[in-house]
């Protein structure tokens, strides 16, 4: 398991670099990073909150289709092949890349497709 100090930075990074992407989408989507929580907010008034949860050293993403909980695996940072994306962070019951969930759920929630690599 990664020290609290790095599990931060990296989530920080993780954080960042979503609200940049939905800052720069082409739709309306209102991102707001408060005290490590980060709340994506739709037309419809629907949300997408993504924060970390420091004790499990796991990202939680809540949104309409469900609750998500990611884990840094470090394998995939020097082996890309364990993921389709070759992003670490991975769903703790499917696997599923981080990246790819936020881009299903935001799509979801926001009605139109919305593409973002992290």
């Amino acid at each position: 398991m990664m020290v609290e100090s790095e599990f931060h930075k990296r989530v920080d990074d993780i954080l960042a670099r979503v609200e940049s992407a939905m800052d720069h989408a082409k739709t309306d989507i209102d991102a707001e990073l408060n005290g490590g929580i980060l709340t994506l907010t739709f037309e419809n008034n629907s949300k997408v909150i993504v924060n970390r949860q420091t004790p499990n050293r796991e990202i939680w993403v809540a949104a309409k289709s469900g609750g998500f909980h990611f884990r840094y695996d470090a394998a995939a940072v020097s082996d890309h092949l364990s993921s389709a994306s070759g992003q670490p962070w991975c769903n703790t019951r499917t696997g599923e890349p981080l990246t790819d969930l936020l881009a299903r759920v935001i799509s979801e929630q926001a009605g139109e497709v919305i593409k973002f690599t992290l």
